[in-house]
């Protein structure tokens, strides 16, 4: 999860990037999320596909998985916008790119990327090489998290308004952090505005992932170990529950691997799904 020299992003939000295009170059449409901006921007040299981490094989149930919460969270702020909420606020945003892919309802929202400042200058200048830009309603918001610096603060700095709610995302972050941490993380969000709503990826406890992914996820958390960013945190179904429920929530629901398989990859051909017991969703709203 450490910078790179130049700044760009880290390999894991480069991976994901990547798994998206992958899903859009060989998996058969209907296709469940269409994102090759990622790989538009990272621009990596030809033989990327080669890479063993790009194995179509391999990474069949990964690239499922995260273009299968990518369309959740897509959809959930799109049904949230419909709703007249205004605010949607991505906390390690990496390359997401939802503000490129669905400008016409990005720009009715201020868009708020939370990361740290070297991805997301590095970002920034790729946006602008490539012709898509920086518009107003786009705010990135650089966080030292390891400098312990608050995001709620740098938050409202960069225009967001406490009095009305919004909608907070985090993607495959949860497990980079200690429990404690991602309890802190909670209860910032169920303190925002009535109204607001979390959607959250959490990791499970590896032994109970489907076998066909625990060799590949033993991998990835002994590649993270290696590079000096472990995963620290797993949690069942129940725990991130009760977890969001002591932060203060009022409503919490699990989104798991076998709803989102029903809801996006019903009457596929080719078996492609998401795993069960791997990264699944926790999605949470304030009260009124």
């Amino acid at each position: 999860m450490n910078d790179r020299q130049d700044g760009a992003p880290d390999s894991t939000a480069a991976r994901v990037a990547l798994w998206r295009a992958l899903h859009v170059e060989i998996d058969p449409p209907p296709h469940v999320l269409e994102d090759e901006n990622g790989l538009k921007l990272l621009a990596p040299d030809e033989g990327w596909r080669r890479r063993g981490d790009m194995d179509p094989g391999f990474t069949r149930p990964f690239r499922a998985s995260i273009v299968a919460r990518a369309r959740f969270i897509e959809d959930l702020v799109v049904e949230q916008a419909g709703r007249g909420l205004s605010q949607y606020v991505i906390l390690g945003a990496g390359l997401d790119s939802f503000a490129q892919r669905r400008p016409e309802i990005a720009s009715r929202l201020s868009v708020f990327e939370i990361d740290r400042a070297g991805p997301q200058a590095w970002k920034r200048r790729r946006l602008i090489e490539l012709g898509f830009g920086v518009p107003d309603w786009l705010r990135f918001v650089p966080v030292d998290f390891e400098a312990g610096e608050a995001w709620r603060d740098r938050l409202v700095t960069a225009g967001f308004d406490e009095s009305k709610p919004a909608i907070v995302v985090s993607t495959g972050v949860s497990m980079y952090l200690t429990k404690e941490a991602n309890a802190a993380t909670l209860r910032q969000v169920a303190a925002l505005a009535p109204g607001s709503t979390l959607a959250m990826t959490f990791l499970l406890p590896l032994e109970l992932a489907d076998p066909e992914v625990r060799p590949g996820l033993e991998m990835a958390e002994k590649g993270a170990r290696a590079s000096g960013t472990p995963f620290l945190s797993f949690f069942t179904s129940p725990e991130i529950m009760a977890l969001a429920r002591q932060a203060g929530f009022r409503e919490v629901r699990h989104v798991s691997a076998a709803d989102l398989t029903q809801r996006y990859f019903g009457g596929r051909a080719d078996g492609l799904r998401p795993p069960d017991n791997a990264e699944e969703l926790l999605v949470a709203t304030t009260g009124r």
